[in-house]
């Protein structure tokens, strides 16, 4: 199944954004919504798909995308705040 582009997909978001913050930054305040509502989802799947070796903790496959996709917030928001320091 082809994933839809995301101009599509996320149009009203993506408008109002960019006439909040202007293009950049709200074409990247859509993609931190975007990574915190995956976020959210491989949250919930972690409760239900436990560490073996770690009990009450995500498998390590679920702690990896966990941990990447916080990263990738990270320099999203870098982004974003070297854009308003402009």
């Amino acid at each position: 199944m082809p994933v839809p582009s995301v101009f599509l997909d996320k149009r009203d978001e993506l408008e109002r954004s960019e006439f909040q913050y202007g293009l950049e930054a709200g074409r990247l305040a859509v993609s931190l919504d975007l990574l915190t509502d995956a976020l959210v989802m491989v949250g919930q799947h972690g409760v239900y798909c436990q560490s073996a070796r770690q009990p009450g903790k995500p498998a390590m496959d679920i702690q990896i995308i966990q941990q990447h996709l916080e990263q990738s917030k990270e320099l999203l928001r870098s982004v974003m705040d070297e854009l308003r320091k402009r």
